[in-house]
């Protein structure tokens, strides 16, 4: 009786055990829950995923205890009963974590365990059923999974007809070769347009040409009317692609080809250093990112595209003279009949003028596009004129008297060779800025013309004023073409030598006579590093005249004044070292300051009242835009086409490159020689007067561009004798 209640009293002692460790582990669970539910965000998690019923099991009685089972508590079943019942409430009290946080190999195979697979197996690390509770929230991770099918989703938008195009457009792009795209902005451009719109083709749908693809190949294929080549933008074959394959390649064969135009249309098919060193001119690339969004948005297609080319009107003008050149135009055909030399003499200090009349004289006015007594049969001194300018555009001897062999010039143009001329002066339209003036201003601007020997101011689109300038000689002396701003004006300037003039001209001169600069009214001076330099101070006499125009760039150039009239009666104007003199300075100087400061009011006779000893410098509030161009071919205010003498070349050596040069990178920069203001040691001859007596600077002192374009002077040494006066700005 005594074991049977030792055995019952032992009973009561490990049920009440296992119930106190039941109800610690539970009060445990609780307090974790309450503690996990003090963050908003973790409120709403659980909010937001279900949580698992806690399980309604009834108070454990005799039947369900196992001597065995008392070990799953905390420890394997080899360790005794009683060695880890006691040890098991103190482990799950003072950690309760531990409970969700046990590595799964610390689970016995518990029946509890093994009862319950499917409330356990998402929390294996847990030790005990009664902690499902806590664990199993862990569960639903698998769902939270579901945002990542979004992209899948998002293909959605591409038609299925397209999709089998897109698939092969996202392998082409993604593979980054560069069959279709030789340049990185380019295929950079091509992936994030394409990728955007998950790669769907633009050019077509279900198969068949979109509306903009019809408008990019319409363009294409008329290259030739904007001066290109159509060849150099193959269109693909669109019928001929009937599978994603040849669909995908054809799409971006397309695009290439845009790309090609449109870089082409806006810059040119060679870039300005590829014909001389003397060229310079800002750059205007196109980004292909918005070559795609515009003309893919545009709607039209074949529009957006054309607007790559030149806005201006004198490219538009020579655009529809090729069509006419190319028998496209509507103008009627004018031959010039045989018949007796046509000679007009002017009036002399012995003789009068001499007007021959002839009945072809109507026909040569049309043909020449003299709009003025169109029914005149006098072949006077405009109709003369505009002979003499026709024979100098077609490299005859300009004598202004209709022969023979003008006549046949006249009857059988080489329309070829006008053809070519007319594209090259498309061509070097492209290298212009697409806004040539300043738009504070009324969009003025300058422009001067090489080859014709002229010089406009244009403002609002119309010529405000126009004169007759003398250019550069060619070769060496050869003015350069380029775009910069005149910022200020000087009257009275000094003549500060050019060094190629100084080294190549004058120092040799001074060999065979140490006086002739003296005689010439020039100072020299010479710097202490043996440096040379040579100046006219201000007056009557100075080879720049009265005024110069200053637009500071790296050719050492700018217009100015000269003393020497008589040229400018010449039809070619080409005598200068590479500036250029202006026939009209002071009505010239007048315009610009009218345009940059209205309210001062500035007439040429104020201008000249400025004439004297002392440099004066006036300063534009807003500088000025000047173009120098090279427009052997243009289109004259009657309508009709021009054309000049290529006095550099320049026509010549584009029409070679474009024709046999097919293949090469013509876009790509030519580095030149950069000019140089240094100026190395002279030994001078005896006998040569020095105006600082070598007191001059112990370096070589400022540089000639400083001394041109009037650099700060410097602090210390002091000026030297006979350097030029002091600059002053005036308004």
């Amino acid at each position: 009786m005594r074991d049977c209640l030792n055995h019952r009293a032992g009973f009561d002692r490990v049920l009440m055990t296992i119930a106190a460790t039941f109800l610690t582990v539970s009060a445990s669970s609780a307090l974790a829950q309450d503690q996990a539910r003090s963050s908003a965000a973790e409120l709403a998690i659980e909010a937001a995923i279900p949580r698992p019923e806690p399980a309604n099991v009834p108070p454990p009685t005799a039947s369900d205890i196992k001597l065995d089972t008392t070990a799953t508590v905390q420890a394997t079943a080899k360790e005794p009963v009683k060695t880890e019942v006691a040890p098991a409430p103190d482990k799950v009290e003072t950690k309760p974590s531990d409970v969700a946080t046990s590595p799964a190999t610390e689970a016995p195979t518990s029946e509890t365990a093994k009862t319950e697979p499917a409330k356990t197996e998402p929390a294996a690390s847990e030790p005990a059923k009664a902690d499902t509770a806590t664990a199993t929230p862990v569960a639903p991770a698998a769902p939270a999974a579901a945002p990542a099918a979004e992209p899948v989703k998002a293909a959605s938008n591409v038609p299925a007809a397209d999709q089998p195009v897109a698939d092969r457009l996202k392998d082409i792009i993604g593979a980054k070769t560069s069959r279709h795209f030789d340049r990185k902005n380019e295929r950079a451009a091509i992936e994030k347009f394409y990728g955007a719109r998950d790669f769907a083709p633009v050019w077509t749908q279900g198969g068949s040409l979109t509306a903009a693809a019809k408008g990019v190949i319409a363009r294409l294929k008329d290259a030739a009317s904007d001066g290109l080549n159509p060849a150099d933008y193959p269109v693909p074959d669109f019928a001929a692609a009937t599978t994603p394959d040849t669909l995908a390649d054809a799409e971006l064969k397309l695009t290439a080809s845009m790309f090609d135009y449109a870089r082409h249309a806006q810059s040119g098919r060679m870039h300005w250093s590829q014909v001389s060193g003397d060229i310079l001119y800002p750059e205007h690339p196109v980004d292909p990112n918005e070559v795609l969004a515009k003309v893919t948005t545009a709607t039209d297609a074949s529009a957006a595209l054309d607007s790559y080319n030149p806005p201006h009107k004198l490219y538009k003008e020579l655009k529809a003279k090729l069509a006419e050149l190319r028998g496209h135009g509507s103008g009627p055909l004018i031959e010039i009949a045989d018949g007796p030399a046509l000679k007009y003499t002017p009036a002399g200090k012995k003789q009068a003028e001499i007007v021959v009349e002839d009945a072809r004289v109507p026909q040569l006015r049309a043909k020449l596009g003299i709009t003025e007594n169109a029914n005149d049969t006098r072949y006077d001194a405009a109709v003369a004129d505009a002979v003499r300018r026709f024979q100098s555009g077609a490299e005859m001897k300009a004598t202004g008297i209709l022969d023979d062999k003008t006549v046949k010039a006249l009857n059988t143009p080489k329309r070829d060779k006008q053809i070519d001329v007319v594209l090259v002066n498309m061509e070097r339209w492209r290298w212009l800025p697409r806004d040539l003036g300043a738009p504070s201003l009324g969009d003025a601007y300058v422009i001067l013309n090489i080859p014709d020997y002229t010089l406009k101011v244009m403002q609002r689109g119309q010529q405000v004023w126009t004169t007759r300038v003398v250019t550069g000689k060619p070769g060496t002396h050869a003015t350069p073409l380029l775009t910069e701003t005149m910022k200020y004006i000087t009257v009275n300037p000094t003549w500060n030598v050019p060094p190629s003039i100084v080294y190549n001209e004058y120092l040799p001169a001074l060999q065979q006579d140490p006086t002739v600069l003296q005689r010439m009214g020039l100072k020299l001076e010479q710097n202490r590093d043996g440096s040379v330099h040579i100046s006219q101070p201000p007056g009557e006499a100075n080879a720049l005249g009265r005024i110069r125009f200053n637009f500071p760039n790296k050719f050492l150039v700018y217009q100015h004044d000269t003393p020497d009239k008589h040229l400018f009666a010449r039809d070619e104007r080409a005598f200068s070292h590479g500036c250029m003199r202006v026939q009209n300075p002071d009505q010239y100087a007048s315009v610009l300051l009218n345009i940059t400061m209205p309210n001062d009011k500035y007439t040429p006779e104020r201008v000249r009242s400025m004439y004297g000893k002392s440099e004066i410098d006036l300063k534009f509030p807003t500088p000025i835009p000047v173009n120098i161009t090279y427009q052997t071919a243009f289109v004259d205010d009657a309508g009709k086409l021009q054309f000049r003498k290529d006095i550099y070349g320049r026509d010549a050596t584009m029409i070679n490159i474009l024709k046999n040069n097919r293949g090469k990178d013509l876009e790509a920069v030519v580095a030149h020689s950069q000019p140089s203001y240094s100026r190395p040691a002279t030994t001078l001859p005896s006998g040569v007067a020095v105006a600082n007596n070598g007191g001059g600077f112990g370096s070589s002192g400022p540089n000639f561009f400083e001394r041109l374009f009037g650099a700060p002077a410097p602090t210390a040494p002091p000026a030297p004798v006979g350097r030029r006066p002091q600059r002053v700005f005036t308004r």
